[in-house]
């Protein structure tokens, strides 16, 4: 069935006729006059501007002259660093740019030199942050303990620092400023909200839950004291109208019980959870929402950043928002009132009673622009195969498929579709460019998380530009690395997108149609937006490479290369690192076979340390003893089920189908290894223990 045009809670907007669509000067000064002015000389907040669109006016690097690129200047903004997560994105204010590190400080390097002009030692612990504040004078960080920090823009030095207690963990969120108000959100908590506080001294000023209590609107969305331990986070920055005086906030994942995967104990949709709520920007005052996801069970929150545009829709101007990532699909919303010019539908999907499932979830009525379905391909089939391929013993299924207690195989999986990578909006070739992840994940209540991305699949990517104006997808490329987590997309006047890899790289791309047009090793993954200004009419290109754990763990390449690019720049690239391992690994570290007899156990712990195997049936993820074996080519190895396992066990070995056999207890299997390699293999009993023979 249709979504009403109106389906929000009481207090919606009345909606309103949309003024005819201008073209939007190039800003002459470093604060944005709407949320549509591109970023010119500046690049003045994660986003570009309040719209969050990631593009630039600026164009003299185009597709001609991309080639040309070269390296400005490269700042070790720390020294040498090479650990850490980093997840900052810089910005830049007259001519200056600033970035936080793994470590938390933050510095304030020369445009033009890449000299460091101030740096801030955080004095209250390392946090994840992803990109600071410039406004009133001040640049405004985090600090761990829910701190606030505003520091003089021309010194660093410490201006205020206030502790906000009551509302969650507040770190992570980019700080966003507008008119004397900073707007931050929580994170990670049982239950969180939405702030503005005073850019003066950081006291609050009103405040938004996720997960409203008793009197609130939504409340009744939540079975009994649910609501208490609702999460619902706002992990992300938020957008900003100026003109409508909205604030858009996306919401995550409903938690509670074990995991966000459990929904057992909370009946009902949950709101705010995996929703975008419309508030009034001086008051926090609610004005629509809409939920992408009822009562979530699959840590599929759509929580990425959203994206303002105008653009015409049949005919008629109208102001947008462009909402979700996870789940693999937009929804394109009248920002003035929440409807959906394009359609959305409620669509039945499966049940699971226990879960308190809701019947029906939104689709919009042009589909996703990736796919939602596993895709089963028999064992020894080309390698890797299709991006979805499965990996073998799951139990398959499309989005939105409820589990209860045997792990669901599922894609998008919960790093997306996208994830918290930024996406831009080009006001030149009027689409909107998201990096994104094939990384499947298995949901069950067995994960105490939000879910397994089961061990041996390949998590690779693409890049996909959609026309909000028609929510069809323009194009596509595949591409070798996960692009969700913090790979973040600029476009330019100049025709271009960039868009940084795990593996170090920055790639220019035509934003037409995709082809790539220029690289560079930028020495560390890149897990940031890519941004440009100018100085005395010459264009320059920026990108943090520091790297974080997200897909690929501690096999991501780290540093704290502050980079800047301009044509016929004459630094050299940085030396290319090791790339990151695409397959997601096992458990455990390497064992040689000569070791444990060169002797696999199925289903049960192996204790590396005293070399001993466990001594009862296991079906966790380590459920193999050892799970990373190494042995030399020519090597026979035994898989063993013991005697007094209860079970029948297997050994699946994917993708290549080298060997699939089932074994009772007390049975054994050999397999001589002769080529050089890595093969996984998995249990049908339970497909979540996974170990990897490795021969070398």
């Amino acid at each position: 069935m249709e979504v009403p045009r109106r389906q929000v809670l009481k207090g919606a907007l009345a909606a309103a006729a949309a003024a005819p669509l201008a073209k939007v000067p190039l800003a002459a000064g470093h604060r944005p006059a709407s949320c549509s002015t591109p970023g010119g000389r500046d690049f003045p907040k994660v986003g570009g501007n309040y719209g969050n669109q990631n593009y630039s006016a600026l164009h003299d690097i185009d597709r001609g002259s991309v080639r040309r690129l070269g390296g400005a200047w490269v700042n070790r903004i720390e020294g040498g660093l090479t650990t850490g997560t980093n997840q900052s994105t810089a910005v830049v204010v007259d001519g200056v740019l600033y970035i936080e590190s793994a470590l938390g400080n933050v510095h304030a390097v020369d445009g033009r030199t890449g000299a460091t002009k101030w740096k801030y030692t955080a004095t209250h612990g390392t946090v994840t942050r992803r990109g600071v504040a410039v406004g009133d004078g001040k640049v405004f960080t985090h600090g761990k303990g829910s701190w606030i920090i505003a520091l003089d823009q021309a010194t660093g030095t410490v201006v205020w620092e206030r502790q906000i207690t009551g509302f969650g963990t507040m770190e992570k969120v980019a700080v966003t400023y507008h008119d004397g108000l900073l707007h931050v959100g929580t994170h990670d908590s049982n239950r969180a909200a939405a702030l503005a506080l005073s850019a003066a001294d950081g006291s609050l000023i009103w405040n938004f839950w996720g997960a409203p209590g008793p009197g609130e609107l939504g409340n009744e969305t939540w079975a009994g004291d649910s609501w208490q331990t609702g999460g619902a986070t706002p992990w992300m920055h938020p957008a900003i109208d100026p003109e409508l005086g909205l604030i858009y906030w996306t919401f995550g994942n409903a938690r509670g019980n074990n995991s966000s995967q459990d929904g057992s104990g909370r009946e009902g949709q949950n709101l705010f959870s995996s929703s975008i709520v419309a508030m009034e920007i001086k008051t926090g005052k609610y004005r629509w929402h809409f939920q992408s996801v009822h009562h979530n069970i699959w840590d599929m929150d759509n929580v990425m950043a959203p994206v303002l545009a105008d653009v015409h829709i049949h005919g008629r101007p109208r102001k947008i928002v462009v909402y979700g990532s996870k789940s693999g699909m937009y929804f394109i919303l009248d920002r003035t009132d929440g409807s959906a010019p394009l359609g959305i539908d409620e669509v039945p999907v499966p049940q699971e009673p226990r879960q308190k499932t809701w019947p029906t979830q939104p689709f919009p009525r042009q589909g996703g622009w990736t796919e939602n379905r596993v895709v089963e391909q028999p064992l020894g089939t080309s390698v890797p195969g299709d991006p979805n391929r499965a990996v073998p013993n799951y139990v398959p299924a499309k989005i939105y498929t409820p589990h209860w207690d045997v792990p669901i195989l599922s894609t998008p999986g919960h790093g997306g579709g996208a994830c918290w990578n930024a996406q831009s909006y080009s006001q030149h070739t009027g689409l909107v460019y998201t990096g994104y992840g094939y990384v499947a994940a298995a949901h069950s209540l067995t994960e105490s998380s939000n879910g397994l991305r089961p061990p041996g699949e390949y998590q690779t990517g693409g890049v996909v530009a959609v026309d909000p104006s028609t929510n069809l997808v323009r194009w596509k490329r595949r591409m070798p690395y996960s692009l969700a987590h913090g790979n973040g997309v600029l476009s330019t006047a100049g025709g271009l997108i960039f868009i940084g890899q795990p593996d170090g790289n920055l790639i220019a791309m035509d934003a037409a149609g995709g082809r790539e047009l220029w690289r560079w090793q930028c020495g560390a993954a890149i897990s940031s937006s890519p941004i440009t200004y100018e100085i005395d009419g010459e264009q320059y290109l920026a990108v943090y490479a520091g790297g974080t754990d997200i897909p690929y763990g501690a096999s991501a390449p780290r540093g704290d290369f502050l980079w800047a690019f301009k044509i016929d720049g004459k630094v050299r690239p940085a030396t290319t690192p090791a790339p990151p391992t695409v397959r997601r690994p096992v458990s455990g570290t390497a064992v040689e076979g000569s070791a444990v007899n060169n002797t696999v156990v199925l289903a049960r712990t192996y204790d590396p340390a005293s070399s001993t195997v466990g001594t009862t049936e296991s079906t966790a993820v380590n459920g193999m003893a050892p799970t990373w074996l190494r042995v030399p080519v020519g090597t026979t190895v035994t898989f063993v089920n013991p005697a007094d396992n209860p079970h029948d066990h297997s050994a699946t070995q994917f993708f290549e189908g080298l060997f699939n056999v089932r074994l009772k207890p007390g049975e054994s299997f050999s397999y001589t290894f002769g080529r050089r390699g890595e093969y996984f293999y998995n249990d049908s009993y339970s497909p979540r223990p996974t170990g990897k023979v490795e021969v070398y």
